[in-house]
């Protein structure tokens, strides 16, 4: 178990150092980390975020960042 949550560990201190050298560089570039459609989709999460009231019903599919899409019913459900 511990070798387990070692290599975890070394896993995500990888990641991090992969982030370090390919994300900080490009930023002090001036280039953005994230694409345009990124960061479109990260405002209207925080968009999300700050409106309340907005409901997530347990049985819709999110198809696009603002588009909330019905699930079908399977060929051949009855009622």
């Amino acid at each position: 178990m511990v070798s387990l949550v070692l290599g975890l560990l070394a896993c995500v201190a990888l990641a991090l150092a992969v982030m370090a050298l390919v994300a900080v560089p490009a930023r002090r570039a001036g280039r953005e980390v994230l694409t345009e459609r990124g960061g479109e989709v990260l405002g209207s999460i925080r968009d999300r975020q700050l409106l309340p009231g907005r409901s997530t019903g347990a049985d819709d599919d999110v198809d696009d960042v603002d588009h909330v899409v019905r699930r079908e019913e399977p060929v051949g459900a009855s009622a």
